[in-house]
């Protein structure tokens, strides 16, 4: 079993390994949605430079991302 690196990962590349069963685009609604109920997430994230155009998670990101939703 590989453990969960904190790297830059393509947002919809995270999502998948989050929800691996859903289609690429289902799996980063998912990730979006959990990332807008938990509280405070998504002004942390933007904090360290996330917005809506953005098309990856730098590593700051990704561990303030698997800090709120554990690892995928």
């Amino acid at each position: 079993m590989n453990s969960f690196e904190i790297r830059t990962y393509g947002r919809t590349e995270l999502a998948q390994l989050y929800c691996p069963d859903l289609c690429p685009e289902a799996a980063y609604r998912k990730l979006k949605h959990w990332i807008d109920l938990y509280p405070g997430l998504r002004a942390g994230l933007s904090a360290l430079g996330l917005s809506p155009r953005s098309r990856s998670y730098t590593p700051a990101q990704v561990s303030l991302i698997v800090g709120a939703l554990g690892e995928p």
